[in-house]
């Protein structure tokens, strides 16, 4: 049987601080492969390389994943402040206008962090540059040392809404989640339910509103130990069956509908 082809967004950087690559985690493609049973396809998000309609031909679904770079302030109408880091305006070029495509088509996507907070301002909604600086809110970022595992460990609740698509997905109001991220959503964009929260606030899961298909994303990073992980497994395994869904032409075909 023919697995679905998941793209996954690349990201940019420089190979021994001089070559410039594409890259994209090695989690991220065990995740689609192992959990979502699909064939991982780097993409490099750069328009001078590919197209939004081209992607929406080649594959049956996407991985908005996360990267150190964030959304570039302009795409929600800020100005550009030291707090807002690092950017990276090919992505942007690519992801905002590839998730509004999916939106309508109802072609899968899947956003992880970086890919939640796109999936936010793709439609419309905006963000903050630095969670921990609001008054009331926990430290959301990645701890600086420490090993991998001690990076990605657990370290706070998620609640869903009663009933809604995350609780139905992963059969609990409430879960525990990693979490490696600075910034935030502070306005929903048009359409974006928060359906989680962590404690203090911050959102944590979304989808959209009335979308034909499968447009779930959230703000931890379930790519970690995916095939284990109680909350990251049903996840990557939903996104999947969305996948192969579309590959099969059973379009456009939502997987959860809220309640």
């Amino acid at each position: 049987m023919t697995r679905p082809k998941i793209g996954i967004i690349g990201n940019q950087g420089l190979l021994n601080e001089s070559f410039p690559i594409h890259l994209g985690g090695i989690m991220n493609s065990t995740a689609v492969a192992e959990v979502s049973g699909g064939i991982p396809l780097l993409i490099p998000a750069d328009p001078a390389l590919v197209s939004v309609e081209e992607l929406l031909e080649t594959f049956d679904g996407f991985l908005l994943t996360g990267g150190r770079p964030n959304v570039h302030p302009e795409e929600y109408g800020e100005e550009e402040t030291a707090a807002h880091g690092a950017f990276d305006r090919n992505r942007d070029a690519i992801t905002l206008p590839l998730v509004r495509a999916c939106v309508e088509a109802g072609q899968p996507f899947l956003g992880v962090c970086r890919g939640f907070q796109e999936v936010n301002v793709a439609m419309g909604g905006s963000l903050y540059p630095e969670i921990r600086d609001l008054p009331g809110r926990m430290n959301h970022r990645m701890p600086p040392d420490g090993t991998l595992e001690e990076k990605f460990a657990i370290r706070h609740a998620v609640t869903f809404t009663e009933g809604g698509v995350f609780h139905q997905l992963m059969g609990a109001a409430k879960v525990m989640t990693n979490t490696l991220h600075g910034q935030g959503i502070k306005t929903p964009g048009a359409r974006v339910v928060i359906d989680g929260h962590a404690d203090d606030g911050t959102p944590e899961a979304i989808y959209i509103k009335d979308a034909p298909g499968f447009t779930l994303a959230v703000q931890w990073h379930p790519e970690y130990n995916a095939a284990n992980d109680p909350v990251s497994r049903p996840l990557f395994e939903a996104f999947g069956l969305a996948a192969r869904a579309w590959a099969d032409g059973k379009r456009p075909q939502p997987v959860l509908k809220a309640v």
